[in-house]
């Protein structure tokens, strides 16, 4: 693919290498630490565990597939109940027990070979799976730029179409490293944007107070559930936590998809699904050791790479290295989090949309005829359900957006005829 500039092996220049990396770990920084404060768990060892999952994954495939790895969304319902009555070694015990649900899933997969993926995974349904991935998080972008706890704001709505137009221009007319780290002098000038709106109008948009009281130097506090001499059996957490597992690996085949569409490569057969899902598995193992969050493959870094079309496994491995290192430092894990949402948000939706995009990218490559009613009803039911978040819910367990769109695509495009 001739508009790739760097490719999976590709080393990049020393002098831009850390500023490509930074750019992934401030895609990836607000996601990974709202989970464990959702939970009640220590940020800083959710950004130890993501940087380790991301090291573990890439060692897994072979450093073949770039992806990156942050805690899920899929198991706050969870993991929240099971804070309430077990505690953190109940969650650990179930992020262990869902890394080993995918362990299983790789072995059925790595017996049965990958053949029935392309009879269940068609363009027409790997198209609007990937564009769900995007649109489904569109919302949440918005409300990130307009709105100011809870209330629609001018002023955040401004900041955000500001860092917005800011990585849009960098992208396009950026030279050098300007073209190359759109996302990163996006978030600067974002940054310092809302820092001037606040000193003007009297009305201060970034919080300083966190940065303030945090040390330079803090260790993570990791709880090593499974070294306590008492570890406890919890039925409950294995029974709550290990079906999680299947729906987070219905994402996990959206975002190979995307990868796939974006490097002109299938992960597929190399290194294999099975590989990648024992690089999630043993991410999610880890996580699980830690008493962390479990972790999975990052949308807004996929968006990062189809931003700026580098797509360097070294690139990834060096984001992983810094958000271990982050999470030893107070005043650096501050300064991130007090990036304001309105500056996250324009980010955001400048990421999601293209992977968005891609996924439409992947329906014209493949000349996907929606004159036939097949592939017009399947994509209209994929793209309605994931975008509307449509939800399959029993006893407990969520099957949301993404997940319940695919299983209905795979389901329909197996069932309906071929003929008009």
């Amino acid at each position: 693919m001739n508009n790739i500039r760097y490719d999976i092996h590709d080393f990049p220049k020393r002098s831009m290498w850390l500023g490509l990396s930074f750019q992934h770990l401030f895609a990836m920084f607000g996601a990974t630490v709202l989970v464990p404060i959702l939970v009640g768990i220590d940020p800083a060892v959710a950004l130890l565990s993501s940087g380790l999952g991301t090291l573990v994954h890439l060692s897994v495939t072979k450093y073949k597939v770039p992806a990156y790895m942050g805690s899920s969304f899929a198991y706050i319902g969870a993991m929240q109940s099971l804070m309430k009555t077990d505690g953190i070694a109940a969650v650990a015990q179930g992020a262990l027990t869902g890394g080993l649900v995918y362990f299983a899933v790789a072995l059925i997969v790595k017996s049965i070979g990958n053949a029935w993926l392309d009879k269940i995974l068609p363009p027409v349904v790997v198209g609007p799976i990937v564009m769900v991935i995007g649109l489904s998080l569109a919302s949440n972008a918005v409300s990130d730029v307009m709105n100011k706890n809870g209330h629609y704001n001018l002023t955040y709505l401004m900041i955000g179409l500001v860092t917005l137009l800011a990585v849009i221009m960098f992208n396009i007319y950026g030279k050098g490293l300007l073209g190359l780290m759109p996302v990163l002098f996006g978030l600067i000038f974002g940054y310092i944007f809302a820092l001037l709106i606040g000193l003007l109008t009297d009305q201060p948009v970034i919080d300083f107070s966190g940065l303030l009281k945090a040390s330079w130097i803090q260790v993570p506090t990791v709880q090593l559930p499974f070294l306590n001499y008492d570890v406890k059996f919890y039925p409950s957490a294995i029974l709550t936590m290990a079906p999680i597992a299947f729906v987070t690996m219905t994402e996990h085949f959206g975002h190979i998809m995307v990868l796939n569409s974006l490097t002109g490569r299938d992960f597929f057969k190399d290194p294999g699904l099975d590989k990648t899902l024992e690089g999630d598995g043993l991410a999610q193992v880890v996580a699980g050791i830690l008493g962390a969050p479990p972790v999975t493959s990052y949308g807004e870094n996929i968006g990062v790479m189809a931003l700026n079309k580098i797509f360097s496994v070294y690139v990834i491995a060096g984001a992983a290295v810094l958000a271990v290192c982050m999470s030893f430092i107070g005043k650096i894990s501050a300064l991130l989090q007090s990036i304001p949402t309105p500056v996250i948000g324009g980010i955001s939706i400048a990421l999601f949309g293209v992977i968005a995009s891609s996924g439409l990218k992947i329906l014209i490559e493949n000349k996907t005829d929606f004159d036939n009613k097949k592939n017009l009803l399947i994509a209209s039911v994929i793209l309605v359900s994931g975008i509307g978040g449509l939800t399959l819910q029993i006893q407990g367990l969520q099957i949301t957006g993404v997940a319940f769109s695919t299983l209905l695509g795979i389901i329909l495009y197996q069932i309906l005829p071929e003929k008009d």
